[in-house]
């Protein structure tokens, strides 16, 4: 038992070190390739919040753990907004400004909905896996043209210039790329390796172990870069990160996972409980956030600690089924 919680500890780690490097490296590289900065950070960067989610699910449904690749995606979704965007929001209430988050609001739902249609026949095919993957590169080419022709310049400032502040020659940056994708696919692999251990030995579902222990590391990234830019006052940058992470969780990560391994007999509780408890929180912060047009959206702080609360709550139900099974 102690050697998978080391290795989920030491996993979970590397994970968010390699995930870091690579968007490092890819970020350089692109730029020295020629790449406009703005377009990196809407992919390079965009793609490395959600890197641990869609390396860990992919190497979940390469070995056979489908549940694992659903419970990180649905359990990292609930994390972002229930830990992740309502702590941002006790220590910072997040005012919602930009057009481009309040435009992405309504993308989130119908995306959230989208899947749920697909778990009704509790069956999750490869061709659903493809729908989900067109979709995220739908996503990518519409958030291109939203940046493009988007009349939040400070938005697009930021951006620029939060990239353009690092240099890195090409070198290094090629060496950084490969070593942060090749370290984050160990890192993914010792962390599923892990999480079926500690599953095994303790008699927990896969599903479970994905809802939370995996889905809580895999956000790491997503905590940190919500906090920083709560901090600095960034809280279009804040909300529109997590947003954006949902919509990439759901699009990409589980789509990679049905290319990989279909699942042919969904859990209910995927559908019933996780699926459920998903919508009702991405549906509750849309409400939340919600102002007249012209007006300020804000996510306060008792709003916050009632996202909490129900995080909390869903989390210790989570772990009351894991002790009496």
């Amino acid at each position: 038992m102690g050697l998978f919680i080391a290795g989920i500890v030491v996993g979970f780690a590397l994970l968010t070190w390699s995930a870091n490097k690579f968007v490092e490296g890819a970020s350089a590289t692109a730029k020295h390739l020629g790449m406009p900065t703005l377009l990196i950070g809407i992919i390079i960067v965009g793609f490395g919040t959600s890197a641990p989610e869609m390396v860990v699910s992919a190497m979940a449904a390469m070995e056979g753990n489908p549940s694992i690749a659903l419970g990180n995606a649905l359990g990292s979704n609930i994390v972002n907004i229930g830990l992740i965007l309502a702590l941002t929001a006790v220590i910072s209430p997040i005012s919602v400004q930009s057009r481009i988050v309040r435009k992405e609001f309504p993308l989130l739902i119908a995306i959230v909905l989208l899947f749920g249609g697909m778990l009704a026949n509790l069956h999750l095919s490869l061709a659903e896996g493809i729908v989900l993957l067109l979709g995220f590169f739908s996503l990518i080419a519409w958030s291109i043209y939203t940046a493009k022709h988007t009349r939040d310049k400070a938005l697009r400032e930021e951006i620029v210039e939060e990239l353009s502040s690092t240099h890195m020659p090409f070198k290094p940056a090629i060496f950084w790329l490969i070593v942060g994708l090749v370290l984050l696919v160990l890192s993914s692999r010792i962390i599923v390796w892990g999480s079926v251990g500690v599953a095994t030995l303790l008699g927990v579902s896969d599903l479970i172990i994905g809802l939370t222990i995996i889905a809580l590391g895999t956000s790491l990234p997503e905590l940190a870069a919500s906090i920083i830019a709560a901090r600095k006052n960034e809280h279009d940058l804040a909300l529109g990160n997590i947003i954006g992470s949902n919509m990439f969780n759901i699009l990409a990560v589980v789509g990679i996972a049905l290319c990989i391994d279909p699942v042919a007999n969904v859990s209910p509780e995927i559908l019933y409980r996780d699926w459920t408890v998903m919508g009702v929180m991405t549906l509750l912060l849309l409400i939340m956030v919600y102002a007249p047009k012209g007006e300020e959206g804000v996510l306060s702080r008792t709003n916050g600690a009632l996202l909490m609360v129900i995080y909390t709550v869903y989390t210790i139900y989570l772990g009351w089924i894991a002790l009496s099974a």
